[in-house]
């Protein structure tokens, strides 16, 4: 192996087991197998993992391979630090996921967990993977960045996920679920956090790009079980209830599964009213019986991936049985702009891996998925 090897876990992640987790496994298994890390850390306060890591790569030529043990933030917090200094468009930075955080939806995505797994060997498998010379995968990121106005092309901010870029009912959840973590540190605030905003709709515009590679957007068709293409961008209007975006995962948590990735593209999960056919106007009653449709969507997902099926009967029951329009509308495409009412403050909330952005009233928020050979993972 000859890549510089970092050992990196963040110790306040997920139920704050990776200090344990790292000095009894992960730690005696490099030693085991002869890897002899050139530094060994644990971060002490936010954006310290950014900070570690672009010391190291100043000190360490060639490939560095990171032993991270987080959750996706942590993950995000690296790569975000690490493009903001304009890296070395040939240098390679190979991570072995260790997951310790809340949900882990990168890991999850690599490797589906199997109830037979015993817990420790499950943590070890991307390690598992670098220690047996596995090639690793590229991982796709998705580029955001915020406009101050509708008419102005100058960025007032940008980011990039790894994972997750999404605004609505995500956003509201990931926002709120933080007041939880102390509280409640598991995937159990997620749901806390989702029936406090249940109700909540979200006034914007939302225009897709075609995947350049293929020229269109694709669209999911439930009588096909497969996406077809569209010869045209969209836009499609408000109000919103979900609207999710991701790259490199099928799922947000183990058995939370949303679409799965492709290449150099965006996967969007939106949720909007008026696909119902039972809408007729926006009321606290049509509010509240939507609510209860889109927890409808969400349990679905934790059942193999089913909600992308569901749909409408003529008085609005949600069935997979159903042959009317799809509650979810399920996309692919190159990159999307969401455009909120400027009245509407939780609509110009955007989360990107868990970090939290607003909108400026009266601008918007543009991403695009964008391929670049510098951070692999093993999975």
């Amino acid at each position: 192996m000859s890549a510089t090897v970092l050992v990196l876990y963040n110790p306040a992640s997920g139920d704050s087991t990776a200090k344990e987790v790292f000095e009894n496994h992960v730690l005696p298994y490099l030693n085991g197998n002869g890897i002899r890390p050139a530094a060994v850390v644990a971060t002490e306060y936010p954006g310290h993992a950014g900070t570690v890591v672009i010391d190291f790569l100043q000190k360490h030529d060639g490939e560095v391979t990171i032993v991270l043990g987080s959750g996706d933030g942590t993950l995000h917090e690296i790569v975000n630090a690490l493009l903001g200094r304009a890296l070395d468009a040939a240098r390679v930075i190979t991570f072995a996921l260790v997951p310790c955080g809340t949900a882990n939806a990168l890991f999850s995505s690599l490797f589906t967990s199997m109830s037979e797994t015993p817990v420790v060997a499950y943590k070890l498998l991307s390690l598992d993977a670098f220690i047996a010379g596995s090639r690793p995968k590229p991982l796709t990121l998705a580029r955001t960045t915020l406009y101050e106005g509708p008419t102005q092309y100058i960025p007032c901010h940008g980011i990039v996920s790894v994972v997750v870029t999404s605004t609505a009912l995500h956003a509201s959840i990931l926002e709120d679920s933080e007041l939880l973590r102390k509280e409640i540190p598991g995937i159990e605030r997620f749901k806390i956090a989702a029936e406090q905003n249940k109700t909540r709709w979200y006034r914007s515009r939302v225009k897709l790009s075609p995947v350049p590679s293929t020229g269109s957007v694709q669209v999911y068709d439930p009588d096909l079980n497969a996406l077809v293409p569209l010869k045209r961008p969209l836009d499609l209007s408000g109000p919103f209830a979900y609207f999710l975006s991701t790259v490199n995962v099928d799922r947000l948590e183990p058995a939370f599964s949303t679409a799965p990735p492709d290449g150099t593209s965006l996967d969007v999960v939106i949720v909007r009213p008026q696909r119902d056919p039972v809408f007729t106007s926006d009321t606290t009653q049509a509010r509240e019986a939507f609510g209860t449709k889109v927890f409808t969507v969400l349990t679905a997902a934790y059942q193999d991936g089913s909600h992308i099926r569901l749909r409408y009967k003529e008085n609005g029951a949600i069935s997979e049985d159903s042959d009317g329009p799809t509650v979810v509308e399920y996309f692919r495409c190159g990159g999307w702009e969401w455009i909120p009412d400027e009245a509407d403050e939780k609509a110009r909330l955007v989360c990107s891996d868990g970090a939290m952005l607003r909108i400026a009233a009266g601008g918007r928020a543009v991403c695009g998925a964008i391929k670049t050979n510098n951070f692999l993972v093993y999975g």
